[in-house]
């Protein structure tokens, strides 16, 4: 009899164990899936906000235009001791001043050639520039280079810019040469300018140097190279050229 008792109370405080912890399990299940939605929610909300923000960053970048300049020693501002002072950088100066929404970016290599400038052009244009100034060929001109190449190296620049940016103004910068270098060489050379810009109907600054070639003043002791001075006289010069391009 007690035996049978025994398995009795055995049996039911068993069953009532089971009926206990099956009802702790269904709780914690709960409890863990209720934790996880909670957790879904709050990293869906933070995605969220994520790519909002991102969206935002992205409408501010692609209002902001980019003028490049794209040259040799005289954008990137040779001799300099601050790039600050380089004609690129005093661009953007007058730019803020009229609180016009460019950005303007100094790709100027010093010792830059033409053909230099036509192997780096297909990566440079990426940036896709509203305006993209072009002055090269200065070192072509002091190294001799027969001017059929760098006429067409500056052909096959505008021929990228014109192909991949479709948009964007190009504005070339024309270039003289010291009298020393033949009167026939230099002569052809200042013409090649004005036939590329005849030819691609491009806007045109007919010497870069205007006013600060030739001037001890303006230039530093190699007499190139504009000092602090002969780039502000560059810069405005440019900006002639740029300034109705950008006004609203």
């Amino acid at each position: 009899m007690f035996k049978a008792q025994n398995k009795q109370l055995r049996s039911y405080l068993l069953t009532s164990f089971v009926h206990k912890f099956l009802k702790f399990c269904y709780f914690m299940i709960a409890l863990l899936l209720f934790s996880c939605g909670d957790a879904k929610t709050e990293k869906t909300t933070e995605d969220v906000n994520a790519e909002e923000q991102t969206k935002d960053t992205l409408a501010i970048t692609s209002t902001t235009k980019t003028i490049l300049c794209f040259g040799d020693s005289i954008t990137a501002g040779y001799g300099l001791d601050d790039s600050d002072d380089a004609y690129p950088a005093l661009l953007q100066q007058k730019v803020d001043s009229l609180n016009l929404n460019y950005t303007v970016i100094n790709s100027g290599v010093s010792g830059e050639t033409s053909a230099g400038g036509k192997s780096r052009i297909d990566w440079v244009i990426q940036q896709t520039p509203a305006i993209f100034i072009l002055e090269l060929g200065a070192n072509d001109g002091l190294r001799g280079v027969p001017l059929s190449e760098t006429r067409s190296n500056l052909q096959s620049i505008i021929d990228v810019v014109r192909e991949k940016s479709p948009e964007t103004t190009i504005i070339l910068a024309g270039m003289q040469l010291p009298p020393n270098m033949g009167q026939d060489y230099t002569t052809e050379f200042r013409q090649l300018y004005m036939d590329l810009t005849k030819k691609n109907d491009l806007e045109f600054i007919p010497f870069i140097l205007k006013d600060v070639g030739g001037m001890a003043s303006l230039n530093q002791d190699d007499g190139i190279h504009p000092n602090v001075e002969g780039h502000k006289i560059v810069a405005n010069t440019v900006w002639e050229v740029l300034k109705p391009l950008i006004m609203p």
